[in-house]
């Protein structure tokens, strides 16, 4: 396996993000939303499309005005034109896209692999010219054929470009597919940096983007809560808590903020957060059966795989249909209420009616009731 020494995260929130149907963030969103990144110590910002227009352009110009230590880098197709509003919008590094799978050149741009080749020379050539960082993005490679992505990686290589960014447009691959295929091209042009953009489509984008890493991969895309085109694309507060708990590989970013940072997408892009979304759903750490619930009081670790605190969030005791005697004993006791195990028996019983009859957990404001409406409780000893 090639030695993994520094992983930077390309977030696109600000991009792909919001080319998530119906999503628009508006300028101060975005202003936001970059700050928050920077602040967590994101190095690359995917800032916007400058083609699209002038009010894209104004947006991406007050980013560049902010002075953030995170590097802006825009998207744009591979042409001239597209380059250039980006350098009018005063960013110093641009991805240029091609379309690098046949199904795309033929079906899509009605060309060949020979115009794809000449098309990233001129543009690649012309960003150059103008000192850009350039990252070369190739659209659905991972239906594109190696040895084709190989060539234009060399392209890249022998003209300057600085990395190949590795795309699963349709999000059909898995994990191992894809730490085979990153592996490849590791191998074969180690000169240039690789960079893995994946998708959700079947729910493998943050495994995909995970193992694209560890096959080599230096930089990687996120976005905040999994945002993106169609399922979404892999979301940063699960790559950043898988790469540190699964891999054991820290990428230097704060995770503190993530439950704020997911709070906030959530209400700009008028997507809420699923209250078991993986790392930030504000159940992820809410303990409701007898056996975890007791594991959990007892020691965070049998239950927890990291603290929530890291990640913003609490942990919590439900009680419902499931709850045992110490959920219910601890529940109470968060309340300022002393109930003991002679006590929690028959509370037990009318908590668990009510939560089945009601369908859902239970209210502190519903606990207290049952707790006050007991007619025969046995006495504290």
């Amino acid at each position: 396996m090639t030695p993994i020494t520094e992983i930077i995260i390309d977030d696109t929130t600000l991009r792909d993000g919001e080319q998530t149907a119906g999503v628009v963030f508006s300028k101060r969103e975005k202003i936001a939303i970059a700050r928050m990144l920077d602040s967590i110590g994101v190095g690359e910002i995917e800032c916007g499309i400058p083609a699209m227009g002038s009010e894209e352009q104004a947006s991406i110009r007050s980013l560049v005005d902010l002075g953030l230590n995170a590097r802006l880098i825009t998207w744009n197709r591979a042409l001239v034109p597209e380059i250039e509003a980006s350098i009018a919008c005063g960013v110093h590094a641009v991805d240029i896209s091609l379309s690098v799978s046949d199904q795309m050149i033929v079906h899509k741009l009605q060309k060949d692999r020979d115009a794809v080749k000449e098309q990233l020379k001129v543009t690649l050539g012309f960003a150059k010219q103008h000192n850009l960082y350039v990252s070369v993005g190739g659209e659905d490679a991972s239906r594109g054929n190696m040895r084709f992505l190989v060539e234009l990686m060399e392209i890249t290589r022998s003209m300057g470009g600085d990395r190949f960014r590795f795309c699963d447009t349709l999000g059909i691959m898995d994990p191992f597919t894809i730490f085979d295929k990153v592996s490849y091209l590791r191998q074969a042009v180690p000169a240039v940096d690789i960079e893995v953009h994946t998708h959700n489509d079947l729910g493998m984008a943050t495994a995909n983007a995970i193992a694209g890493i560890r096959a080599g991969a230096k930089f990687v895309n996120t976005t905040i809560n999994g945002l993106g085109e169609r399922a979404g694309n892999a979301a940063l507060e699960e790559v950043v808590m898988g790469l540190k708990y699964a891999c054991g590989i820290e990428t230097g970013i704060d995770t503190h903020r993530f439950r704020e940072m997911s709070l906030f997408v959530a209400k700009a892009s008028h997507r809420p957060l699923p209250v078991s979304k993986p790392v930030v759903g504000s159940r992820v750490f809410a303990h409701e059966s007898g056996l975890h619930a007791d594991g959990v009081i007892k020691d965070p670790n049998n239950y927890e795989g990291f603290d929530p605190a890291e990640v913003g969030l609490t942990r919590s005791i439900i009680v419902g249909k499931h709850s045992g005697s110490g959920g219910l004993i601890e529940r109470y006791r968060s309340m300022g209420i002393v109930v003991n195990r002679k006590q929690a028996g028959p509370l037990l019983e009318l908590t668990r009616a009510m939560s089945c009859k009601r369908k859902r957990d239970l209210s502190n404001c519903e606990l207290i009731a049952i707790y006050l409406g007991a007619e025969v409780l046995p006495k504290a000893v």
